[in-house]
Order: structure tokens, then C-alpha cells, then sequence
């Protein structure tokens, strides 16, 4: 009988868990990024109109629901995007950032960041596709395409100006925004 209770908890543990499936996609309760391990905060969809365009997690060092903290601290983030629709391209993907970046101001006072970041996105998103946008305060704003980094902007200011597209008071996205802070 303990054999049988070792091998049901054996089996159970290495299960993966996962804290919601969204769209279809998977979000993992934790996301380790540089050996360093981010809880899933709150998710949401990305909608364009009624189109779904990707499944979106906030991660975080530790659960918080208050945007200005989160922006206002020097600590890693990561924003998970698994893409949902068929294929975003990359003109549309820079398109969004730059509205993003223009309601933070970001397109002004990070010009050299925003133009560095936005030459990231040089392929259509395709639906399978996982982005991370990252920050580690030693490294900057990161993004990781399938798991590969496709560039470092290492302006650590620049950092508000990222996230601000999705938890800032002027988002465009103030529905996603209180999924991911999960209000």
C-alpha cells in the first residue's frame, strides 16, 4: 500500500501544473527566466475587434495587483504572449507598439529604444509562436521568441515604457490589463 501511495504521489508531482488555459494555450503557474522563477500574476486575451490575437500572462516575483507598483519597481517582469491567430505581420505587430508606445510617451523620450525594439520584429507572429518580453534589472528589456533572445534593449528606464503598453493608466488594453492584475 505505501508503494502504491509513492507511486500516485510520484506521478502526481511531475505532472506539470498549469494555472489556466486561455485560448486554447496553456499559461505555467511559474516561468523560469535566467534561473529565476516568476508566478503567474493574472492573464488574459488580446483581442483585435472579435478576433483573438494572443494569450497573454503577467509574471512577477510575487503576486501584486497594483500597476503603479509593478511599474515603479526595479524588479524582473515578463509578459508571456502565445499567439493564437493564424499570423500577425510584423508591420501590424510594430504598428501596435508604436500605439502603445505613443500613449506612455515612450515614442519621444526612447526614441533610439522603441526604434531598436521594433526592428525585433522582423517576421509575422504566426500562430504557435511564444514571445516573452522580459526585464532583469542586469540585463534590461529582453524578447525571446521561442525560447531564442532576439535582442537586449539595456536601457533599464526603458523598462516602464515596455510594460506601460499593457498595465499603464492610459493602456489600450484596459480589459487585459485587469485580467493580468487579475481584478
Amino acid at each position: 500500500m505505501k508503494k502504491l501511495i509513492t507511486v500516485i504521489l510520484v506521478v502526481i508531482l511531475s505532472i506539470p501544473l498549469f494555472a489556466l488555459k486561455i485560448g486554447g494555450v496553456e499559461l505555467p503557474n511559474v516561468l523560469n527566466i535566467s534561473n529565476q522563477d516568476l508566478v503567474l500574476n493574472g492573464a488574459g486575451l488580446r483581442k483585435k475587434f472579435v478576433i483573438r490575437v494572443y494569450a497573454c500572462g503577467l509574471y512577477l516575483p510575487q503576486k501584486n495587483d497594483s500597476s503603479a507598483e509593478i511599474l515603479l519597481s526595479d524588479e524582473p517582469i515578463a509578459i508571456r504572449m502565445n499567439f493564437i491567430y493564424n499570423k500577425v505581420e510584423q508591420e501590424k505587430l510594430i504598428t501596435a507598439w508604436n500605439e502603445g508606445f505613443a500613449k506612455t510617451g515612450a515614442l519621444q523620450e526612447f526614441a533610439v529604444e522603441t526604434a531598436r525594439f521594433n526592428a525585433l520584429f522582423n517576421e509575422p507572429a504566426k500562430k504557435g509562436d511564444v514571445y516573452d518580453i522580459v526585464y532583469l534589472p542586469e540585463t534590461g528589456v529582453q524578447v525571446i521568441k521561442n525560447k531564442v533572445v532576439l535582442g537586449t534593449i539595456e536601457n533599464s528606464d526603458f523598462r516602464r515604457a515596455v510594460f506601460s503598453i499593457w498595465l499603464g493608466d492610459d493602456t489600450a488594453l484596459p480589459k487585459l490589463k485587469e485580467d493580468l492584475l487579475n481584478k
